[in-house]
């Protein structure tokens, strides 16, 4: 069977909750079905407009207020904080196949290391949390005499947290002001949680349904999930999931050399559901749709980069720009900032792309759509500085005023 490429990007926006078949609730339920559903939620510390995770969980959850995650993390134990394509959000359900990249011998050497040299510090940090209860770094006081050198030179207990993280010794309770409270292992994974080792064969699975689930397709051969980068059986994992039903092979079009493959579940949703009218969606730089840039240019045409870590004046787009998914297609970008002091979302400079010139259905829902964000940023008003064509811009400014 072979698809069409617009069909595969439906596959994706499908199992990534952007093609409007189905709204979570406007509560804590809702943002445990997005991250169940895209399997992680990458954290990231700008916070230009909002943080990454809470903008990810605003595109998909009607009315997402940010104490929902909070609950969610502190109180149900319902997602903990780990390693997937970054430092993440992912389910407590996955909490077991984690758990096997905790262990001292997958962990990084340098911190197997830093661990058995300085055991007495380790040993104080978690008599401490034992003790006293979830703690902060601020928590603990740098020895007499430490001088912080570069970004990475942290005091010992801050490094002894770091490394107890990375092995699972000690775990995320929940944030403070973004400020991560650390409690043991025991007290933050609640009792109903599978910790037991899985076998390989359940590992290649879980990798494969996590892939599927998040992206919608992947090649047979090259079936990857957050650190889990390849595994040595994948195409057999994928017949075997084929025989059960729940995985099915086909061809893309444009791919001649390539099998994929996806959940029949997501297929067949795709293929029976009618046509939709296109919904705008303004994604985080984090976002999951957009984090894997080759794959995001390879299938939706788009060429992506964050450009926060670029030298001003190399910048081709801006600081922190937004991508903007209208249906299946991007179509523009746009540098924003929150200056919540003055309660406006600024828009420095917003572009289409090339070749995109159907204003008319566009605009009302891209100003709608930046209400929207102005309010979730903690605004009240939008300006927009530059547009891109220029003889966009009063086209801008008329929709702007028409939805005053």
């Amino acid at each position: 069977m072979e698809i069409a490429r617009s069909a595969a990007r439906k596959l994706a926006l499908y199992r990534q909750g952007l093609d409007g078949h189905r709204t979570p609730s406007s509560n804590t339920a809702g943002v445990l079905e997005v991250i169940e559903r895209l399997g992680y939620v990458q954290i990231d510390t700008i916070s230009v407009v909002r943080r990454a995770h809470h903008h990810t969980f605003w595109v998909r959850v009607p009315n997402y207020q940010m104490g929902m995650l909070q609950d969610l993390q502190s109180q149900d134990r319902q997602v903990f904080e780990w390693w997937a394509s970054a430092m993440s959000l992912v389910p407590m359900r996955d909490y077991r196949y984690y758990a096997t990249r905790m262990d001292p011998k997958m962990v990084r050497s340098w911190h197997r290391n830093w661990y058995a040299e300085n055991k007495d510090i380790v040993a104080d940090v978690l008599d401490r949390i034992r003790t006293e209860g979830p703690l902060t770094s601020s928590d603990f006081k740098s020895p007499e005499g430490f001088k912080r050198g570069g970004w990475w030179s942290w005091k010992p207990a801050k490094t002894a947290l770091e490394v107890l993280f990375d092995m699972g010794e000690v775990m995320v309770a929940e944030r403070r002001n973004f400020r991560r409270v650390y409690d043991l292992r025991e007290r933050v994974v609640p009792s109903w949680v599978d910790t037991s080792t899985p076998t390989q064969e359940e590992m290649d699975h879980w990798v494969i349904q996590r892939a599927l689930c998040g992206l919608g397709f992947a090649p047979v051969d090259d079936v990857r999930w957050g650190r889990w980068k390849g595994i040595g059986a994948a195409a057999e994992s994928v017949h075997q999931l084929g025989e059960t039903g729940e995985v099915v092979t086909f061809e893309i079009e444009g791919e001649p050399d390539r099998t994929f493959c996806a959940l029949r579940e997501t297929l067949d949703a795709v293929m029976d559901a009618p046509d939709r009218d296109p919904e705008l969606h303004i994604l985080c730089p984090f976002d999951n749709l957009v984090i894997q840039r080759g794959w995001l240019s390879r299938y939706f045409g788009f060429q992506y980069k964050l450009e926060a870590y670029t030298p001003a004046a190399k910048r081709k787009y801006g600081y922190y720009v937004l991508p903007i998914l209208w249906g299946d297609r991007f179509v523009g970008r746009l540098d924003a900032k929150a200056d919540r002091k003055a309660r406006t979302l600024i828009v420095r400079k917003l572009f289409f792309e090339p070749g995109f010139e159907d204003c008319e259905t566009y605009l009302p829902a891209l100003v709608h759509k930046l209400r929207d964000l102005a309010q979730f940023s903690g605004c009240d008003q939008v300006v927009v500085e530059t547009v891109i064509p220029e003889q966009a811009h009063t086209s801008v400014g008329c929709a702007l005023a028409a939805e005053a």
